[in-house]
């Protein structure tokens, strides 16, 4: 489906009329029906009750109203790059990993916006590898993943944070009263692994550490993302391994747990170019290594 079949569309729906659509988006009228009908049969559905006056039918609605937010969204892409082109606002990309919106990047954004309004954050969810390639191709300023990926004469690597690793059980579990927990007793639970893909990620890190320790998890399944491992714990599915700072959500139906192994612990990595002299980036780092209460 392309954005001018969206346009069509959109104006022939609008318009109730071929003849008045063909009008306003100024050309002649059998193109525009041919362009819709070809549009009906890309879909498989009727889009129109070619009738007087002219029908919507239900699927042509609800495509009316995707095409309206879609143009719509598109107007407003077009009108930052413009501004940016013209540096009236600057722009400044953030790769990350999921679980890094709960540790310190959400403190380093709102920093970096009290101090920079005027620049314009891009946020873009990509694995540490996919952060690597897009920082090599000037794609993002600064990435924030969890693996230790081998050095580049490129990129520059600084862990910011060493997190413990919690454990994540259903409210009614029977380890959620207990202060502690350690690797051997999770081993007998039914474990749930995230993300599912791509892989290599935070779970084969999970899965590294936990055959370091001698033990060997038991996973029955394998999660999306954080949020859907989250949910299928407070379901009683099984249980999972969640940096610290997610206990912060304190949800009702979960219980975080501590660690008893010291050595069960994940890093906040932030990456950038080596090159990258850029005074934004270096405002941003700036923030992103304060300390957590002195960044509010």
């Amino acid at each position: 489906m392309e954005l001018r079949d969206l346009r069509y569309f959109l104006a022939v729906a609008e318009a109730r009329s071929f003849t008045r659509a063909a009008e306003r988006l100024h050309m002649a009228q059998p193109p525009l029906s041919r362009r819709i009908a070809t549009l009906e049969a890309r879909c498989g559905v009727l889009l129109l009750r070619r009738e007087r006056p002219l029908e919507v039918t239900d699927a042509g609605r609800f495509l009316a109203q995707q095409a309206r937010q879609i143009l719509g969204r598109l107007a407003e892409v077009e009108g930052e790059v413009r501004r940016i082109g013209m540096q009236r606002r600057r722009f400044f990309a953030i790769g990350f990993v999921g679980s890094t919106l709960y540790g310190p990047l959400p403190r380093a954004i709102r920093a970096f916006r009290d101090r920079y309004p005027d620049v314009e954050i891009g946020l873009f969810e990509l694995t540490t590898h996919e952060q690597r390639a897009a920082l090599e191709e000037r794609r993002i300023d600064v990435g924030f993943g969890r693996l230790r990926l081998a050095e580049t004469p490129e990129l520059s690597r600084e862990v910011l944070v060493d997190e413990p690793l919690w454990l994540a059980v259903a409210r009614d579990h029977t380890f959620a009263g207990k202060p502690v927990v350690g690797l051997g007793e999770i081993a007998t639970e039914p474990f749930l692994l995230y993300p599912a893909r791509p892989r290599p990620s935070y779970a084969d890190q999970v899965l590294a550490l936990a055959r370091t320790a001698g033990v060997e998890l038991k996973v029955t399944l394998e999660a999306n993302d954080l949020q859907a491992a989250l949910g299928l714990v407070a379901a009683g599915v099984g249980v999972t391994l969640v940096p610290a700072s997610v206990a912060a959500l304190r949800r009702d139906d979960i219980a975080f747990i501590p660690s008893a192994d010291e050595a069960l612990r994940s890093p906040v990595i932030v990456s950038h170019r080596k090159a990258d002299t850029s005074p934004l980036l270096r405002a941003f780092l700036e923030r992103a290594s304060q300390p957590k209460a002195a960044a509010h």
